[in-house]
């Protein structure tokens, strides 16, 4: 009887561990440890096609000018924020983690995505939901053309290949890999060594068949995906869907794409009859206000190649209790404590006693250096209380003497200021070179120093 080899994993981050230990070196977490059993008798551990008895030739090595490389399709889905932040589409032979809180919108944006693809052959493996339960779900969806999606309840990873090697989809979906287990692993379901494991059989799989693959993901109290690190090193494409579960609008977030930027979003609203996608985010990240109020600018920024204007608010009250309050939601702290220095020192404005409150409108986190001109001109308009004029955009970078520098982009950022009806937009001069501003509607206003950008607006 072969020995069996028992290993201790810590459920916060997978760290290995021969013993059991009360706290994790790669965390620190307290207690996390857990014995798991991670080898068994069992022939090609790991190998999708064991279960099913398919055989495969080992690899041989190729030099690489004797490759043959054609650059493979990708397949178009109808939703366009997912094709964007995808890097174009579903490119064959992926394997996609989509991460997000409970009842954020997960299952409901594959079943979607599943329902709307013409011409493919879907296989939805729900491990947490029954058949009806998902088919109420689909009755509440827009209707869409009668497509040949299919769904099936199982947890076994091994009759999923079975079945797979008979229907042979053209799209797989999971949900999630954390209920699904493999009889090749002896612990539970969710254990390090059966996510692990389930994903490396599903990569597999996707890889040697061309299938995309598409995971659900949960994730833990701090945010990120449960599991074992090496679970997101294993994927192709990992997807983040953020968002307020008490306000109606998604963020698709791509945190890692081998086929595509990561800097892409997608935005979505969440209604009754499923998620809606926001072709003109700028239009809901920027508040309809009947009247001027001091504190607020509107920056600009790029996520990926998309321009999207939003709303930068910002208070400023004297401190009574002592040490000021710098407290920023959406922007790094660190960056509004040294434009905070900057203002003071270069701008002249007393600023050391006032309490700073910063807040991008929308719930975005914003790391675009290019919405520092506006977060300095929403924290000068609350110290002076006066209001900037709601047709005025600002696109540029702060430096420490107090320069504006210039940012990347500037023609997309200046095109998308200009079609949602701004007048006038304050950008670096050294940011104008070799553009010509009259071929612009909007009045672009170039500007060296903070001053300027206050005597134009403020006073």
């Amino acid at each position: 009887m072969a020995k069996i080899k028992t290993t201790y994993f810590c459920q916060q981050c997978g760290h290995q561990s021969p013993k059991w230990l009360g706290r994790c070196p790669s965390c620190g977490e307290w207690n996390t440890f857990v014995e798991e059993l991670v080898q068994k008798d069992e022939p090609e551990k790991g190998n999708w096609r064991a279960s099913t008895g398919i055989t495969k030739t080992a690899a041989k090595p190729k030099a690489i000018h004797a490759i043959n490389y054609e650059e493979q399709p990708r397949t178009l889905t109808t939703d366009g924020e997912l094709n964007r932040v995808l890097g174009g589409g579903i490119v064959p032979g992926s394997l996609v983690l989509i991460g997000g809180e409970p009842g954020i919108g997960k299952s409901t944006l594959l079943l979607q995505i599943a329902l709307s693809l013409k011409d493919q052959r879907v296989l939805y493996v729900s491990g947490e939901e029954s058949e009806m339960q998902i088919k109420m779900r689909a009755e509440r969806l827009p209707s869409v053309p009668a497509s040949d999606c299919h769904i099936m309840t199982e947890t076994s990873t091994q009759n999923i290949f079975r079945v797979i090697e008979h229907f042979e989809p053209e799209v797989l979906i999971i949900d999630s890999i954390q209920t699904m287990h493999s009889s090749l692993v002896e612990s539970g379901a969710g254990s390090v060594s059966q996510v692990r494991e389930c994903t490396a059989e599903f990569m597999k799989y996707a890889k040697d068949s061309g299938v995309p693959v598409f995971m659900i993901g949960h994730i833990t109290k701090e945010g990120s995906l449960a599991g074992p690190k090496v679970l997101e090193h294993m994927v192709d494409t990992v997807l983040t869907f953020e968002g307020d579960r008490h306000t109606t609008y998604r963020i698709l977030r791509t945190t890692k794409n081998r086929f595509g930027s990561t800097s892409e979003l997608g935005i979505y609203e969440m209604l009754g009859s499923g998620l809606r996608q926001v072709t003109n985010p700028s239009e809901i990240l920027i508040s309809q206000r009947e009247e001027a109020l001091s504190g607020i600018a509107i920056g600009s920024m790029m996520e990926g190649n998309r321009p999207l204007m939003i709303e930068i608010q910002s208070l400023v009250s004297i401190a009574n209790y002592g040490t000021p309050q710098r407290s920023s939601t959406g922007f790094d702290n660190k960056r509004l404590q040294m434009l905070l220095a900057v203002l003071e020192k270069r701008g002249g404005f007393r600023l050391g006693q006032q309490d700073v409150f910063l807040n991008v409108a929308g719930g975005l986190k914003v790391e675009d250096p290019a919405i520092d001109l506006a977060v300095c001109a929403a924290i000068v308009s609350s110290y002076e209380d006066v209001a900037i004029p709601a047709s005025a955009a600002f696109a540029a970078e702060v430096g420490l003497g107090g320069e504006i520098r210039a940012v990347n982009r500037i023609e997309s950022r200046i095109s998308e200021a200009e079609k949602l009806g701004f007048k006038q937009i304050f950008v670096s001069k050294y940011n104008l070179k070799g553009i010509d501003v009259k071929n612009y509607k909007i009045a672009v206003r170039p500007v060296t120093r903070l001053d300027e950008v206050f005597q134009a607006v403020l006073m």
